[in-house]
């Protein structure tokens, strides 16, 4: 048995005392700051960027609002796929971060380059095709005619011009994901919210057609995210190439474009699963979204306005466990292993923790901030019920997020495909398939019973954390 072997079952047989894995030392929260509250701050300000853009698109009326969360849900399935993909590149660029291996880390940069692009093509081609057929999937059939092809007229072009913006998207994804990585999250902190102002600017200016604009309304605001996505995409990547003492790995990314053949099979066996993975839970996130619109086109528009809201409060946990990534790959990567179960628990620790609080935030601010959209008031009505759902599960969301994250990060790729997209498809989506098709229960109770079946998932996720099944280095020389 080597060395490594050794360790790291030494690693997984010591029996932590509780204390160290629920409170760290002030380092610690140090370095987790460092890399998580640039994201939350990103990403809370790009939901509430966002919830502005659904309140202005609201404002043009509930089926404008209709299809784009159609147009969004899809392209939702496109951006998971994307980041799935990435991550199994990133798993490695994580752990050559850890070990200080910058060739390593530009290697599994020119991979991303190359399977992003790849995955945008095959998007655009897709949505070309088939995407008023994905559309008509979405409108339930008791629609009023009349309404029934205003929102798959709307729908279409806001995808045909949504579609340009997916190319430099991949791109950033590629810029922006290596980065993190790295541990430095403030550039593509700022990347984005400059990206922010600009589609906010140009959503005002497009979809109500101020200060001499067109009045563009649903096609005014697929213009604003397109121009915002490039902006976002030259800033992450010039700014990138221009500061060589923080971002020194990109020196000679693109003079050399070459990717070993040694490492493009083990960084496949990571990508495919996790590909796999997003795009299949992703497709589960939308036959769930599908499944509900049973119910009729109005559930669709109190969930978009019920998960715009609640993605804001869900960001602090979504953060946390996507720096739990970043953070125990570095230390698996560096071979501290017994420090990388500390630390997964801690992340743990501190991610259900902050959602008892946003939890009960989000809940007292369920009823207020429907009353915003230009809606009919059945719709606000059950739109707070569903944001109450959310704020009630959601240290439930937590612990199954932070799970796959600690999973994630020590290359058990196949495992996240089984505890994520399976557990979607198997439980999650049979049991709204039955619930909301074959029963009379209230849509919001439906719902309700859906969301809690995450206690299984999170009590599976503890057992596998628990086991250290996860714990390995992946970039560590024989």
């Amino acid at each position: 048995m080597s060395k490594a072997e050794v360790t790291i079952s030494e690693a997984i047989k010591v029996k932590l005392p509780l204390r160290e894995c629920l409170i760290g030392e002030p380092h610690f929260y140090k370095k987790v700051a460092l890399v998580v509250i640039p994201m939350i701050i990103q990403n809370t300000l790009s939901n509430v960027v966002g919830l502005l853009d659904n309140v202005m698109v609201g404002q043009v009326g509930t089926l404008a609002m209709s299809a784009v969360a159609i147009v969004n849900q899809l392209m939702f399935v496109y951006m998971l796929c994307v980041w799935g993909a990435l991550a199994g590149a990133g798993i490695f660029g994580t752990q050559y971060f850890g070990k200080r291996d910058f060739e390593g880390v530009r290697f599994t940069m020119r991979f991303k380059m190359i399977v992003a692009l790849v995955i945008t093509f095959l998007a655009m081609m897709i949505f070309l095709v088939a995407g008023e057929g994905l559309i008509n999937l979405y409108i339930a059939k008791d629609t009023p005619l009349v309404d029934a092809e205003q929102t798959l007229k709307l729908a279409r072009e806001y995808l045909l011009i949504m579609l340009i913006g997916i190319i430099p998207f991949g791109i950033t994804q590629v810029y922006a994901g290596t980065i993190r990585e790295s541990g430095k999250t403030t550039l593509p902190m700022i990347a984005s919210m400059s990206a922010m102002v600009i589609n906010f600017i140009f959503n005002l200016l497009l979809i109500f057609g101020y200060l001499g604009f067109p009045k563009l309304g649903v096609i005014g605001a697929a213009i604003a995210t397109v121009i915002s996505r490039f902006v976002e995409c030259a800033i992450v990547c010039i700014k990138g190439h221009i500061n060589h003492v923080d971002y020194s790995f990109l020196e000679g990314l693109y003079s050399n474009f070459h990717v070993p053949v040694s490492l493009v099979w083990p960084i496949m066996t990571k990508s495919l699963p996790l590909l796999a993975n997003e795009f299949l839970w992703s497709l589960a996130q939308a036959t769930l979204l599908q499944s509900y619109s049973i119910r009729g086109i109005e559930v669709i528009a109190a969930m978009n306005i019920a998960n715009t809201i609640a993605q804001i409060f869900n960001e602090v946990f979504l953060s946390l466990g996507n720096s739990s990534s970043i953070i125990v790959g570095q230390e698996l990567g560096a071979e501290h292993y017994l420090d990388a179960r500390k630390y997964a628990w801690r992340m743990a620790s501190l991610s259900v923790a902050s959602c008892i609080i946003m939890g009960t935030l989000l809940n007292l601010v369920a009823p207020v901030i429907p009353q915003v959209y230009n809606t009919e008031p059945e719709i606000k009505a059950l739109a707070t019920e569903f944001i109450r759902v959310v704020a009630l599960v959601m240290p439930l969301n937590a612990f199954a997020n932070v799970s796959y994250f600690i999973l994630r990060s020590g290359g058990k790729t196949m495992i996240t495909f089984l505890f994520d997209s399976c557990f979607s498809w198997l439980v999650s989506v049979t049991a709204a398939r039955i619930l909301a098709g074959y029963t009379t229960m209230p849509v919001q109770t439906v719902y309700l019973c859906v969301c809690s079946l995450e206690f299984i998932k999170c009590t599976i996720g503890f057992i596998l954390v628990n086991k250290g099944v996860w714990v390995k280095n992946i970039v560590k020389k024989a």
